[in-house]
């Protein structure tokens, strides 16, 4: 039976403390990132508090979504770093809690949190996409002066398209104009070019006022009663300064919900599958279409029958018709002529072809974004479980509380979550990649993450013990460990001199033996490294008698002897021989050919260091032995 007992409220009291404070803050972040997407649209324009409060509002709707996961991961890793900091977390356990029922509580909450998280994306999100966006593409269009872009075409007044090829933001002048003008249908365009001129809004809001300098105007003076005339009045006008009044309300006028309605993100799950189904018949009816003026016009296949194709097809192989004959009549010209209808129509379909295809690439991308936004829902809602499963245990295995360690390693975690994501749906959107997969390789990449350190956690196993990698990176590097013995604060009993002094010189008999029968030098043979046992028991025989010695002379107030005793190697009892202890381990390696010759190569070098360490544990001995001696007899 289910029973909330004291423990879950203290934690639960602690993750939520924290939970809000850290979303706060991951919320204001997100903003910000976002918010430096669209200052330039923001900045000028003469926003009252009321549209701004509206701007950030349906903002932060919007990217509530994301700052949950970040939140979870930040908060958790707090939660537990500070538990087990105090060694409260140590007491839970000692109590017979285990970890898993310490998270108990908070996956129940986390559980919530998800639920909320899909509520937001696809009940209050795709509202505020909508309106945030609608505001968004309002605001463009307000005090289009400081709008209008350098060096390309601005169709954002009606009417018109003008060019600007620099502008300055401090006076407000605008140089290099190129202003298109149409009233009516084509022929009524006009041409307005300027050096110089600067834009302004009326006093009433609904007109600019353009003034131009040092320009020139073309414009046809077409009329309806010279629509059929061929003598058509033109105009051309040379001026110094021009005044051009513009029809346009500058003022916020919220704009057609048609503009941003199709946008998936504006969209719930249930208005997303709708419109999939009518995305894809539509696209399957316009491919359809493309393939039936393509085989009626552009291919110009002859409707002939089977049985005559394949008559003229024997004709042909046989030699009994010249497909160039007809081409050969024809004189010099005839065949410029033809060959330049043919390439000519070659390029016409190769064009045809192209735009047809970038509009169907279109029409497939707006329906993978519509996948795409489907399957987000899910997923993001799920990163919530998965980024609590991460930060909870490496805060109990890492025991580090506040902003420190924890903001760091929340940083990195979403950081890779972010790659991950972001590489996935862009992939997925430009089609390189499958929906499902693009969509879901960020969850498919951290959940073995978390299930490991969730693992890890709860067995109390050492994962982040710095000492733990970097002695067996020593170890796989080969560096040597380093001897330090001092003198002791209290000696009970002093080193047996007399028996140490024959232990040492034994082992130096043994080592000349074994330098004698043991060529070091000598490369060994593979398939004995790597395929059979080859434990080297003189050297671990050595090694331990060795220990012993220096163990005992350890306790020892001589200080020539001490410092002796630092110069003795720490012997590598078996990587001469092979690169593991365990047989499998040895084997899986010398079949990967590339770490195999690491390995060996590796194991030389052993090999020539067990042969310095053993001339210099004999030459150590030979000091060592008379001094110990001299303290035996004293």
């Amino acid at each position: 039976m289910f029973r909330i007992r004291k423990l879950d409220i203290f934690v639960t009291k602690q993750f939520m403390l924290l939970f809000v404070g850290t979303f706060f803050i991951c919320q204001f972040v997100l903003m910000m990132q976002f918010l430096w997407r669209y200052v330039d649209e923001l900045i000028g324009k003469g926003l009252s508090l009321e549209v701004m409060a509206q701007f950030f509002w349906y903002m932060g709707l919007m990217l509530m979504p994301q700052a949950f996961p970040l939140a979870i991961l930040l908060s958790s890793l707090i939660t537990f770093g500070n538990l087990g900091e105090s060694s409260e977390l140590t007491a839970i356990k000692a109590a017979g809690i285990s970890l898993m029922q310490t998270f108990r509580p908070l996956i129940f909450i986390v559980l919530l949190i998800s639920l909320t998280s899909y509520y937001f994306q696809d009940v209050v999100g795709p509202r505020a996409n909508l309106s945030f966006y609608q505001l968004l593409l309002s605001v463009k269009h307000k005090s289009p002066e400081l709008e209008i872009p350098e060096g390309i075409f601005y169709d954002g007044l009606p009417g018109s398209n003008i060019y600007v090829q620099k502008k300055n933001l401090e006076t407000g002048m605008l140089y290099g104009i190129m202003i298109y003008r149409q009233t009516g249908s084509y022929e009524d365009q006009a041409i307005i070019l300027a050096d110089s001129g600067m834009m302004q809004t009326t006093e009433e809001k609904k007109h600019l006022l353009l003034t131009l300098y040092s320009g020139e105007w073309f414009e046809n003076m077409r009329s309806q009663d010279l629509a059929n005339s061929a003598n058509i009045p033109y105009r051309r006008e040379t001026f110094s300064t021009k005044r051009i009044v513009l029809d346009f309300d500058s003022g916020l006028n919220l704009a057609d919900m048609a503009d941003v309605s199709g946008d998936a993100r504006a969209k719930s799950l249930s208005k997303i599958l709708h419109d999939m189904d009518s995305i894809k018949e539509n696209n399957d009816s316009i491919g359809y279409s493309f393939y039936l003026d393509a085989k009626r016009y552009n291919l110009r296949l002859p409707t002939i029958s089977k049985e005559d194709s394949l008559k003229i097809m024997n004709e042909l192989a046989a030699g009994n018709i010249n497909s160039d004959t007809l081409y050969e009549r024809q004189s010099t010209t005839g065949r410029q002529e033809a060959l330049k209808n043919a390439l000519s129509s070659v390029q016409s379909m190769k064009m045809d072809m192209e735009i047809k295809a970038d509009y169907a690439k279109s029409l497939h991308r707006y329906y993978r974004h519509h996948q795409l936004e489907a399957i987000k829902k899910f997923t993001l809602a799920l990163s919530c479980l998965i980024f609590f499963f991460i930060g909870a245990p490496l805060g109990a295995i890492i025991r580090k509380g506040g902003l420190g360690v924890p903001v760091i390693i929340s940083v990195l975690v979403f950081i890779v979550y972010y790659i991950f994501d972001n590489t996935g749906f862009r992939m997925a959107r430009e089609g390189q990649w499958t929906v499902w997969f693009g969509m879901t390789i960020s969850t498919v990449a951290l959940t073995p993450v978390a299930a490991f350190f969730t693992y890890k956690a709860n067995k109390d196993s050492v994962v982040f013990n710095i000492d733990l990698y970097k002695s067996l990176a020593m170890r796989m590097l080969g560096l040597r460990t380093k001897r330090h013995i001092f003198r002791k604060e209290v000696i009970i009993e002093d080193p047996r001199y007399e028996e140490d002094a024959t232990l040492l010189a034994e082992i130096n008999t043994q080592i000349a033996d074994y330098s004698e029968h043991h060529k070091l030098l000598h490369w060994p043979n593979p398939i004995n490294v790597f395929f059979h046992a080859g434990d080297d028991q003189e050297i671990e025989a050595i090694s331990e008698r060795l220990e012993e010695t220096i163990e005992d002379l350890g306790y020892t107030r001589d200080r020539l002897i001490l410092t002796e005793l630092n110069h003795y190697p720490i012997l590598a009892t078996h990587a001469h021989t092979r690169p593991f202890r365990k047989k499998w381990m040895n084997v899986v390696t010398g079949l990967l050919l590339p770490v195999g010759v690491f390995f060996y190569i590796r194991m030389l070098r052993f090999r020539l260091r067990l042969r310095k360490d053993l001339r210099t544990i004999r030459h150590t001995s030979e000091k060592v032995i008379p001094r110990a001696k001299e303290l035996a007899n004293t």
